[in-house]
């Protein structure tokens, strides 16, 4: 009989086999790395958005994190993934979608967006669509919300000039060996408007 976990790889595996640049792994993320994703975010952070959530590790690791699944948004473009989260987090919100497009998803102004969890391969894509999804983020996200992203480059995925453009910055949380391929996660979030004192000061320093 054939197991959830080998089912969960089997399924991860079919749909990197056919989007290997949309995929960012053969297997999907394990425990230290869910972990380190959402060790930041608990019930007090109100709504989440996932990107790319695929058979749902992360959204476990939000749950266990006390997030209450009526406050997930899972935001998949595969049509398998999909149908699979809807029928094991009935009652989050689940999204066929393109995560560039997450600029125009219709949200409840009452419930303020909190945290961004990503599991987008965001290297493989081109700087454009980054740019969208960053922007379309951030426009749903609260003044002190974060965007969490992990990646298994040496280096934050997502490019300084990038981040400047957006008024944004990077803060590196942790890296974990014990994940198939080792991984690093990464927090973006607004930086803090300089003070019009600290701007003249800068203006008249030579």
């Amino acid at each position: 009989m054939m197991t959830n976990k080998t089912a969960d790889a089997l399924l991860f595996f079919r749909a990197w086999l056919s989007a290997p640049l949309r995929v960012a792994s053969v297997t999907p993320s394990g425990r230290a790395l869910s972990s380190l994703m959402t060790a930041e975010i608990s019930a007090k952070t109100g709504t989440v958005i996932e990107l790319g959530p695929g058979t749902g590790v992360f959204t476990e690791a939000l749950l266990q994190q006390g997030v209450a699944e009526e406050n997930l948004v899972l935001i998949e473009y595969g049509e398998d993934f999909a149908a699979e989260l809807s029928l094991r987090f009935p009652t989050a919100r689940t999204i066929q979608m393109d995560a560039a497009k997450l600029r125009k998803l219709p949200l409840q102004p009452s419930a303020p967006v909190g945290a961004v969890v990503s599991g987008l391969p965001l290297l493989s894509m081109p700087i454009r669509k980054v740019h969208a999804i960053l922007e379309g983020a951030f426009s749903h996200l609260r003044h002190n919300g974060a965007f969490y992203q992990f990646t298994y480059g040496p280096r934050c995925p997502i490019a300084r000039p990038l981040l400047d453009r957006l008024g944004l910055k990077a803060k590196y949380i942790g890296y974990t060996l014990a994940n198939i391929p080792p991984a690093a996660v990464y927090r973006i979030s607004r930086r803090r408007p300089r003070r019009v004192s600290d701007r003249t000061h800068q203006d008249l320093s030579f």
